[in-house]
């Protein structure tokens, strides 16, 4: 169902479908800084197939000069497992592109260079996941498709990554559901085991008390 208003709902339309496009992918830009010797990492969390591409430079605050040789930096993305997927070292600029063979949380770890007397460096850092990493302006030119029609593809895809998306949610709350109830069946064992051990200590206590007082012939 569609809104008309003034007789042309195209625009709504378009507007409509940019939206889901874009609340459906996932996109990090930022821009950051690091000190010489330090590192920084960046956590993003994707499913498995899915493809992720980035692309990270310094930022040189003299227009014009090239940047020094001491502004580099040394980047590894690897997985949760500890799969290395990039590795870029001593580098002023790159990019990387995979599709993700796992699924979880993806580390992008970025480490200057020590330097004295210690510097800043400025990084922007353009991470997308899904639907986003694909480029769609290349798609355009091959299939020399209108805009209409662009839009369409990008919500075809973005409705079969948000029904990937549910599965995936779902699988991993299965999981956590899973974790609760082991959790929980430690817990109850444990608790068991810390009442048998109180009273067990309770019960020598008093046999120890009931053989002093014995002893003593206070009882």
């Amino acid at each position: 169902m569609f809104i008309m208003i003034g007789g042309n709902p195209r625009p709504l339309l378009l507007l409509s479908l940019l939206l889901l496009v874009f609340f459906s992918s996932s996109t990090q830009s930022l821009r950051f800084e690091l000190q010489s010797g330090h590192t920084k990492c960046i956590s993003e969390d994707i499913k498995s197939n899915s493809m992720t591409v980035g692309k990270y430079l310094i930022v040189n605050q003299n227009e014009g000069q090239p940047l020094p040789d001491s502004h580099r930096v040394t980047v590894r993305v690897t997985s949760s497992y500890g799969n290395n997927y990039h590795y870029g070292d001593r580098v002023q600029t790159g990019q990387f592109a995979f599709a993700a063979a796992e699924a979880g949380d993806y580390m992008s770890c970025f480490w200057a260079i020590d330097h004295n007397p210690p510097i800043t460096l400025t990084v922007d850092f353009d991470w997308k996941t899904g639907v986003a990493a694909k480029d769609w302006s290349n798609v355009a030119k091959k299939g020399q498709i209108d805009v209409m029609e662009l839009e369409l593809r990008k919500l075809q895809d973005s409705v079969a990554s948000i029904h990937d998306e549910m599965f995936y949610l779902r699988e991993r709350e299965e999981e956590m559901q899973e974790l609760n109830r082991a959790t929980n069946s430690r817990m109850f064992w444990l608790s068991l085991l810390s009442l048998f051990v109180c009273l067990s200590v309770a019960g020598l206590q008093l046999w120890h008390l009931k053989t002093f007082f014995e002893k003593k012939k206070l009882i």
